[in-house]
């Protein structure tokens, strides 16, 4: 089956895909290109889908480096392949050859370009990780390896949308705290309830980065079982595990 590979205009010139579930060699509830690890789905299958996303970006296996995820502000650059994935969850390189790559299944997998100066980013932000500035510092990271901020382009990819994400007042607090103007990204809900606009926040922290050309691609994991993975449908759903996407960019 053909690979389901979403791109943007905002990055053409720059080799990019936000991976979709299609054309995958995993089954069941992982059925399609789940190419996370960390899920229980068969390594070596897991491998196999990695290997693909790999090919679709021109680059070997062993180039399609990634980063231990884990909720961070934490960004690393990259000029080879590392043995060990660093806990991170933001990598740039201005190392042509290297595919920054990004697993998410509700999260926003963001994937960032200044193409004059030879310099990509990847990030991988979830609410804690966009409240803490993984995006800021992804622009940071890049701009230290010659990118400037007002040449940077940034596209979010497949994320959860305010219609599907529900939360907690505990939720909303957290972000108030920060700077009560976050309000604007929360809507009523039932009872004590809200519903929280993930990708604009991820695109008014890009702004406020300094970033001029940024956008989501609108497209919602929750919402789009049969093309996307998405952690919070597999709990509704009961599910005994989720697949990941994967999102990559590479000079």
């Amino acid at each position: 089956m053909t690979l389901d590979i979403l791109t943007d205009p905002l990055l053409h010139g720059t080799p990019h895909g936000f991976f979709a579930r299609a054309g995958g060699a995993s089954s069941g509830v992982f059925e399609g290109l789940n190419c996370g690890y960390g899920s229980s789905d068969q390594h070596d299958v897991v491998t196999i889908n990695r290997a693909r996303a790999a090919q679709a970006l021109g680059v070997p296996l062993p180039n399609l480096v990634g980063v231990h995820q884990v909720h961070s502000a934490d960004v690393v650059t990259v000029a080879k392949q590392h043995e060990t994935a660093p806990k991170a969850d933001g990598m740039v390189t201005a190392t042509p050859g290297i595919a920054l790559a990004i697993l998410t299944a509700d999260c926003q997998p963001v994937l960032f370009a200044d193409r004059a100066a030879g310099v990509v980013g990847a990030a991988h932000a979830g609410w804690k990780g966009a409240l803490n500035g993984v995006l800021e510092a992804t622009v940071a990271s890049m701009e230290a390896l010659g990118a400037k901020r007002e040449s940077i382009a940034a596209v979010i990819g497949p994320s959860i949308s305010q219609d599907n994400y529900e939360v907690g007042p505990d939720f909303r607090e957290t972000f108030l705290a920060v700077d009560p103007t976050y309000n604007r990204f929360f809507l009523k809900g039932d009872q004590d309830r809200f519903q929280f606009n993930l990708p604009a926040f991820g695109l008014a922290q890009l702004e406020r980065s300094g970033v001029l050309r940024a956008r989501w691609t609108r497209d919602c994991t929750y919402a789009s079982p049969s093309r996307f993975f998405s952690y919070r449908r597999s709990v509704h759903q009961k599910e005994a595990d989720y697949g990941r996407l994967i999102a990559a960019i590479r000079l």
